[in-house]
């Protein structure tokens, strides 16, 4: 019997006795104010909804304001905020990065070839004539016996990366998770890893299908003042991506020259390739130091209250950035003022029923689209007890186009949380199944992470792979049409005329079940055997 089916008998058992005891009405999501948050956030009055500007001020101004309107309490002592300190970095490079060899030197150009981000926090850095050495994925893992940095000393050199992890597109399951993309094929870990074996940069190679964006994306998202959370972590010198095509004219000038690099990578036992090249380029950044804030509300539970389920979205966007045709505000409808819309209207729904046994909190945090930073900051200075959280419900990005028949569950596998979400998602005549572009890595990718890395279940699902009525390919069309074409762009706006929200409020709906009756039960989701998230719970409960 699999560890699913046995999973979904016990939590028939629990639900019977549950349901005995804890019948609730269920109260219906208001589409309208969906809606009206939508709008209002995403208007370009909040001016992209950035951290450290104007944009913020208006947009948590509005959320305490609306948390109160409900008759909310503070969520963090008698404050709707928790601090996030933070620091702005604009990094301005000096001089192009110049790639110099036995064959001549040739310039990468400023955002065109390569985009810098931003992390480690200095007046200036500099690479002077680093070797670039190819370290395949830059991985180190030892449960797969895997380590791209082996037999090198990193000091004075620069590692180039691939994105992803050698499972990707490889037609082998046991290699890695196979297509399902792991932490390892995540930019974050690139970096960090760089910097742990001493490596002067990093350069992550750019390809649009492993990465799952284009290099547009790249450059918006990686241009202008950056934020980053002071850490006691190192960080390299240079962190950057470099385009695809960069990529194969620095191989082609090295020594290597090999075509099928990519390739090599992708083989247990790979090791790292001195190219024969070094990169040089300096960075002249200015440093602004100031706190954005999470915004935090609380229902106090009636029996257990210090038991807490934790509603999550990011309120924030990018703000005022590149224009494009003739556009700089990027208003990020989608991106994620839906999330937070919908946050707001659980919030009231949660408060038109009876009370909860259990507390629940209303978290907007900031910072998530500059690397999850105010789950980040939240993770590692929690408000409420890792160990007391039941569960985390994150929501980013809820706009399906009309109702879908799926339930799409990102991390699919990791804790009961799937039969919670399977449950609910049957009352609503739908089909659970795990997120089918896993490869992308977007469990990585919200702020769910944050939580689950201290151990709490998150459920981070949604309609996107079914359309009620229109069907699988249409479904696709619209979510394609919205990757390449709005994400991280200002073209993210909401037309109040035009937008279905029936598919948000459904999706809505669903996350108000199921923490509904996690606020009205005396059980803790558990992670399944096999979760790296599984010993972070394990700690905290001991």
């Amino acid at each position: 019997m699999g560890k699913y089916v046995i999973i979904s008998i016990l939590l028939v058992l629990v639900g019977c006795k549950t349901d005995k005891t804890t019948e609730r009405a269920l109260v219906e999501i208001n589409q309208s104010a969906i809606g009206r948050h939508i709008e209002r956030l995403a208007s370009d009055e909040f001016m992209g909804r950035k951290p450290f500007t104007e944009g913020e001020v208006k947009t948590v101004s509005y959320l305490e304001a609306e948390f109160a309107k409900l008759g909310l309490l503070p969520g963090n002592g008698e404050s709707f905020f928790q601090d996030v300190p933070m620091v702005e970095i604009t990094a301005t490079p000096t001089d192009k990065m110049k790639i110099s060899g036995p064959e001549g030197d040739f310039e990468l150009e400023y955002l065109e070839d390569f985009a810098l981000v931003a992390e480690k926090i200095e007046p200036g850095n500099t690479l002077e004539n680093s070797e670039l050495v190819f370290a395949g994925f830059g991985i180190v893992a030892p449960e797969y016996g895997w380590n791209d940095y082996n037999g090198i000393d990193w000091k004075g050199k620069t590692a180039v990366v691939l994105i992803n992890d050698p499972g990707f597109k490889s037609g082998d399951s046991t290699l890695f998770k196979g297509n399902e993309m792991t932490y390892y094929g995540r930019w974050t870990y690139k970096f960090e890893e760089a910097a742990r074996q001493g490596a002067d940069g990093v350069l992550i190679i750019h390809d649009t299908e492993p990465a799952s964006y284009g290099w547009n994306v790249v450059q918006s998202s990686w241009r202008g003042g950056q934020l980053n959370i002071e850490s006691t972590n190192p960080v390299a010198d240079i962190n950057a991506w470099i385009s695809n095509e960069s990529a194969n004219k620095i191989l082609e000038a090295s020594s290597y020259k090999r075509k099928d690099y990519k390739k090599i990578a992708g083989q247990k036992g790979f090791k790292p390739i001195p190219l024969g090249l070094t990169a040089s380029v300096k960075v002249a950044n200015t440093l602004k130091r100031d706190v954005s804030k999470n915004v935090v509300a609380i229902l106090p539970g009636t029996e257990r209250k210090d038991e807490y389920i934790i509603y999550s979205a990011h309120w924030d966007h990018f703000g005022i950035g590149i224009p494009v045709e003739g556009d700089s505000i990027y208003n990020g409808a989608l991106d994620n003022a839906s999330g937070t819309a919908c946050l707001l209207a659980i919030a009231e729904a949660f408060k038109k029923s009876a009370p909860p046994k259990r507390s629940v909190v209303f978290m907007a945090v900031t910072g998530e689209e500059q690397g999850l930073l105010g789950s980040a900051y939240y993770a590692e200075n929690p408000i409420y007890e890792p160990e007391k959280t039941v569960a985390n419900i994150n929501m980013d990005g809820v706009m399906s186009p009309g109702r879908m028949k799926d339930l799409t569950i990102t991390g699919f596998g990791h804790s009961e949380m799937d039969e919670y979400g399977k449950a609910a998602a049957e009352k609503q005549g739908r089909y659970v199944i795990p997120d089918p572009e896993a490869e992308k890595g977007y469990f990585f990718r919200s702020d769910h992470f944050n939580f689950a890395r201290i151990g709490i279940p998150a459920l981070y699902a949604g309609g996107s792979y079914e359309h009620f009525e229109k069907g699988i390919e249409y479904a696709k069309q619209m979510n394609d049409e919205y990757l390449k074409h709005r994400y991280h762009q200002p073209s993210d706006e909401y037309d109040p005329t035009t937008t279905d929200l029936s598919g948000a409020q459904f999706d809505a709906q669903l996350y108000y079940n199921v923490g509904l009756q996690l606020a009205n039960e005396d059980y803790f989701p558990k992670w399944y055997e096999g979760s790296e998230f599984k010993a972070a719970r394990e700690t905290t409960s001991d």
